[in-house]
C-alpha cells in the first residue's frame, strides 16, 4: 500500500473515532441525572442540562446547568468554548464556570469515550479536573469527573447523560 493510500485509511479510521459519538461532536439537548461527592460529605443529587451547538468552522459552545434539588447549595453554571482540529481527534477549550472562573482544558475523542481534562486559571489552590464521557449507545453517556486541589480530590460526579431528541 503506498503512503498516501495508509494516509487516506488512517483519515477514514479517524472519522469513523470521532462520528461515532453524538455528545459534543453533535449539536444537541442533554439531561443530566446523577450524585455529586464532597469529601467526608453524604453524596447529594445533581440534575442538569446541557445544550451543545455548532459553528461552521469546527467551534463548538456547550452550556450546562447543575441543580441540586435535595439541597441548598447554589447552582453551578457552565460556558464552554472549543474548538477541534480538522482531521484531529483532540481538542482544546476555554470555560467561565460560576465556582471556578476561568478555566481552560483540553479533550480526546476515543473509540467509546471522550476525556477532558482542564485546570483553574490563577488559582492558588492549584485546582484541575478530569472528566469521562463513556459511550453507552448513541443517546446516553455515563459521566464521572473529578476536581482536585493540589494532588487531593475534593469532589466528583457521575451522571447519565441522555440525549433529548
Amino acid at each position: 500500500m503506498s503512503h498516501l493510500g495508509s494516509q487516506i485509511l488512517s483519515l477514514e479510521r479517524l472519522r469513523s473515532v470521532i462520528l461515532a459519538h453524538s455528545f459534543l461532536i453533535e449539536a444537541g439537548r442533554w439531561t443530566i441525572e446523577g450524585n455529586w461527592l464532597e469529601r467526608n460529605e453524604m453524596p447529594l443529587s445533581v440534575k442538569g442540562k446541557t445544550l451543545v451547538a455548532w459553528s461552521n468552522d469546527n467551534w463548538f459552545t456547550m452550556v450546562t446547568k447543575l441543580v441540586f434539588p435535595e439541597s441548598d447549595r447554589p447552582e453551578i453554571a457552565f460556558q464552554y468554548r472549543g474548538h477541534l482540529s480538522g482531521e484531529e481527534r483532540e481538542y482544546t477549550y476555554v470555560l467561565q464556570q460560576s465556582v471556578l472562573g476561568k478555566v481552560e482544558g483540553e479533550g480526546w475523542i476515543g473509540p467509546d469515550s471522550i476525556i477532558q481534562r482542564y485546570w483553574v486559571l490563577g488559582d492558588r489552590q492549584r485546582r484541575s479536573g478530569f472528566e469521562t464521557f463513556y459511550r453507552l449507545n448513541n443517546h446516553t453517556y455515563h459521566f464521572s469527573g473529578g476536581l482536585l486541589s493540589g494532588h487531593y480530590l475534593t469532589s466528583t460526579m457521575e451522571a447519565r447523560f441522555e440525549r433529548q431528541l
